[in-house]
């Protein structure tokens, strides 16, 4: 497993890391065994040569970290390239340098010939492993290349193999190849290379780059190269957080350490938080909707038997299981996901709120998101919840001059218990000032309301022609520093759905506290 997240994945659109996130997302790829690291491009960027610097204060365990960089230019000696010294500067044992492949690229782009080509792939190659650098080859445009001239484009294999190259990797750099012409082309080199160890750089502008990689491994590639949640340029590369569960656990390769898989999906959300990316939901194996079901025949199925809608084990990626709730919702999503409750089937409660909640969502309601409230619901319906506090009345102060900002004030009366509690608060907004007297009244019973903090707040109009009377639907995300919760609110008023968001969280937060 070779991974270029630090290289190819930070040409992605919107996707940067510091030379110190790169030092964090080295030492975690190391820690679950991945082999080769491509730590950047040090002749292109002060970054990456500060990347490599910073490095070499760990010692790794596993992996060994790459440079990459390019053949020498047309007209240049390999000692003369500037780009080729700073492979050396970089201080990396292993080198990994591209040339062309395609013969279109090499008259065209490089504007050279096709001897001068063969030259630089095969004396850079060489030069470098004189220096004591293992070398790997990028055959940079290899399946285009193969498929507008096949003899010139093994040609350049060749040189690299004359060069000394340990591993010759065959790159489908425009992301368009098809597994089976991936198939056809590997087949061909192995023959043709018999005893070289091959690899696959797979690009994912045809939604190919996974298919292409794992066909290219049953032709006969031993290193496989890609990035964590298939960051990288255009359409990004190919998505090792698939590749490799693939791999181990449905084709018997070894690919990572077995022990390891369980992280994989701790490692792509890593990567996510350093890269300052959003999760995608419903990316496969890791992904927060990789294992989530929605329908109710689905659910009622899976607790009979998981495999009936799952095609493994989500745990053996560090996944787990979800059950949503919303209106395509069965008695069974209710029963699995509220097991402590000890509903079942013939449950009255449970089919009354299952019913409740289908008119709901259909009035607006959105409850995927806001399992506080869903379950709140729930207890009510079962009569043995005891609500922690109920509104008395509520009044919010906006107050706006031509020369001051504007002022929000909130002032509620609470009851808690047999006591009635009246308090206000002000706030850079409306929702705001009442958070602020919600809490300030709260305090006093519940102390631990003050290690709660609303991290989210959504707003969507649900009638769009209805202007400003539409009604709108609030999703709050309420946090205590270990755990996080949804509630949801629905309204003409937005003042009013915001209080029901405001209220579940609260009460919810305590419940469960």
């Amino acid at each position: 497993m070779y991974d270029t997240t630090l290289r190819d994945g930070t040409q992605g659109e919107g996707v940067s890391l510091s030379a110190e996130d790169k030092v964090k997302i080295a030492l975690r790829l190391d820690e679950m065994g991945f082999q080769y690291i491509e730590g950047g491009w040090p002749g292109s960027n002060p970054k990456d040569m500060e990347f490599f610097q910073k490095i070499q204060q760990y010692s790794l365990r596993n992996a060994q970290v790459t440079a990459f960089g390019s053949t020498c230019r047309p007209g240049v000696e390999p000692h003369e390239d500037a780009n080729i010294n700073c492979l050396l500067e970089a201080g990396a044992k292993i080198a990994t340098i591209f040339g062309k492949c395609w013969d279109f690229h090499v008259t065209k782009a490089l504007n050279t010939t096709l001897e001068e080509n063969l030259r630089m792939v095969r004396e850079s190659v060489a030069y470098l492993k004189s220096k004591g650098l293992m070398v790997f080859f990028d055959g940079e445009h290899f399946f285009d290349g193969y498929k507008a001239n096949a003899d010139y484009a093994l040609s350049v294999l060749k040189a690299a193999v004359q060069g000394g190259a340990a591993t010759v990797i065959l790159c489908d750099t425009n992301g368009g190849s098809m597994p089976q012409e991936i198939q056809r082309a590997v087949t061909h080199v192995v023959e043709e290379l018999p005893g070289v160890e091959l690899g696959i750089h797979a690009h994912n502008d045809g939604e190919m780059a996974v298919a292409n990689s794992i066909m290219a491994v049953q032709a006969g590639v031993s290193q496989v190269q890609g990035t964590v949640n298939g960051l990288g340029e255009r359409c990004g590369n190919a998505n090792l957080c698939s590749i490799i569960p693939n791999l181990a656990l449905k084709m018997g390769y070894s690919t990572i350490p077995a022990e390891n898989l369980v992280y994989l999906t701790e490692l792509s959300r890593y990567v996510y938080e350093l890269a300052n990316l959003n999760p995608i939901a419903n990316q496969p194996f890791v992904g927060e909707s990789a294992f989530a079901h929605k329908g109710g025949i689905h659910v009622s199925a899976l607790m009979k038997e998981p495999g009936t809608y799952e095609h493994m084990n989500p745990e053996a990626v560090g996944n787990v299981r979800r059950v949503l709730m919303s209106e395509l919702a069965g008695i069974s999503n209710l029963l699995y996901k509220y097991k402590e409750l000890h509903l079942d089937k013939s449950s009255p409660e449970g089919r009354q709120v299952l019913e409740k909640l289908k008119n709901m969502e259909h009035g607006g309601y959105q409850f995927e998101a806001a399992e506080g409230s869903l379950e709140l619901m729930l207890r009510k319906a079962m009569n043995g919840y005891r609500e922690p506090f109920q509104l008395e009345s509520m009044r919010l102060i906006l107050e706006m001059r031509e020369e001051n900002p504007i002022h929000s004030e909130a002032v509620i009366k609470l009851k808690v218990g047999d006591q009635v509690v009246h308090t206000a608060a002000e706030g850079n907004g409306p929702v705001h000032a009442l958070d602020n007297a919600l809490r300030k009244a709260l305090e006093t019973f519940y102390p631990e309301v003050a290690g709660m903090r609303l991290s989210d707040y959504k707003v969507r109009v649900l009638e769009e022609k209805a202007g400003t009377e539409a009604r709108v639907r609030v999703l709050i995300e309420t946090g205590d520093g270990k755990k996080t919760w949804g509630t949801v609110g629905v309204s003409t008023n937005i003042i009013e759905a915001s209080w029901q968001a405001l209220a579940d969280s609260m009460a919810y937060g305590l419940l469960k506290k």
